[in-house]
């Protein structure tokens, strides 16, 4: 609480079987709860043995992940901060229908929101009820498309094809999102070239947003960052041939969008490597990436050998976390605008100043968004958020 510029409160929302669980795994164990081999499959946020059982999310889970940013990273962030460490309250929620009222509970209590879209099914019928909800409690959203594995190794799409695909779920997400916009949040859509949408694989816990292959590419054609972003998507095309960029294509064979040519080719390439074993082709091109492996990962074959070649050079938990921290809003200035949601009185009050001003020091302002029944009879955990004031163990509230 004292450090309210570090906090960031999320849920994590999605149609069914978007793999919501599935990537928090990979946030989780970047946070060294759980092991990165094993990401992915433990669902760690399923607690329940019927969720385990049905394979589907049932009731909302709350988990805290402390995430330490590299000055490296930090130096394009314009928001406040007060030092590198950031606190990321994270509540996977169900995608379920059924179990929209849990989705209600979990985003009263949070800012900000990272939408999972099925690169293949795109946005479904769930996935617009829940950013209803979630533009309607004044929550910003940043957007991952998800299951990416599945253009490379099931579907085997080409790069124009994928980006025309990614673009189109991308573009109806921004339709709904324009659709509920509230004046009090402002631009809520997301664009790539933003940093505000990321692509992501949460089985095989890899992701990358547009930042990434910025920095990797803007020393090298000598621009900066932030215009590298631009060239990696939308109407910008390069021929290698000519080393000219341009805003449509030639027609010559070797010409093609910033986007294929940047981030998508390269990933396929290392990706077909891998899964065809051809480990003397592997070395050199990871080396020119700076990525390097252990020597008993150097054993490991096809699909594992992919998941952590993977791992290492796009891990999940920096681009997403990243994204995160860059694009939602902390506590203290998510409040200014969430008061009118949060609390019905007065709202020139000193409970509602205090909730206005993220104040530590006013009076207690708890909302409690669900109970959990306790071991013992009778008694439950209330689990909640603290708006203002402060609250300890012993206090009678």
């Amino acid at each position: 609480m004292d450090l309210k510029h570090n906090i960031r409160n999320m849920s994590v929302i999605a149609h069914v079987d978007h793999g919501k669980s599935t990537l928090t795994d990979s946030l989780v164990a970047a946070a060294g709860i759980i092991a990165q081999e094993v990401a992915g499959d433990v669902r760690m946020t399923d607690t329940r043995a019927d969720e385990a059982e049905r394979g589907i999310t049932i009731k909302s889970t709350g988990i805290s992940l402390y995430y330490e940013m590299s000055d490296e990273a930090l130096k394009n962030y314009k928001g406040e901060r007060q030092g590198n460490e950031y606190l990321i309250n994270l509540i996977d929620s169900p995608g379920h229908v059924d179990f929209s009222s849990e989705v209600t509970a979990a985003l009263r209590i949070t800012d900000g929101a990272l939408v999972v879209v099925d690169c293949v099914e795109g946005v479904c019928v769930q996935t617009e009820t829940v950013l209803r909800q979630a533009l309607g409690e004044r929550i910003r959203p940043v957007l991952t498309v998800n299951k990416m594995d599945r253009c490379f190794l099931e579907l085997q799409v080409d790069g124009e094809e994928a980006y025309q695909t990614f673009q189109r779920v991308i573009e109806n997400a921004n339709v709904i999102m324009a659709t509920y916009e509230d004046p009090l949040l402002g631009d809520v859509q997301v664009y790539p070239e933003k940093g505000t949408v990321a692509f992501s694989a949460g089985l095989h816990g890899w992701a990358f947003t547009l930042t990434n292959f910025a920095k990797m590419y803007a020393s090298k054609f000598g621009v900066d960052e932030s215009k590298m972003m631009e060239r990696l998507w939308g109407e910008n095309f390069f021929d290698p041939a000519t080393r000219r960029w341009t805003t449509k294509n030639t027609g010559s064979p070797t010409c093609k969008r910033g986007f294929v040519q940047f981030c998508y080719e390269p990933i396929k390439q290392i990706i077909n490597t891998c899964m065809n074993d051809q480990k003397d082709k592997l070395w050199p091109m990871l080396q020119k990436l700076g990525v390097t492996m252990k020597s008993e990962e150097r054993e490991l074959m096809g699909k594992a050998l992919m998941k952590r070649v993977m791992q290492t050079w796009l891990p999940a938990s920096n681009a997403l976390l990243e994204m995160m921290i860059f694009h939602l809003p902390s506590p203290s200035k998510a409040q200014r605008y969430r008061v009118e949601n949060l609390y019905e009185g007065p709202l020139d009050d000193p409970y509602a100043n205090a909730i206005r001003n993220c104040d530590p020091e006013g009076p207690l302002m708890l909302y409690v968004s669900k109970m959990i029944p306790a071991s013992d009879k009778g008694r439950f955990f209330a689990f909640g958020r603290v708006f203002s004031g402060k609250v300890s163990t012993g206090l009678k509230v």
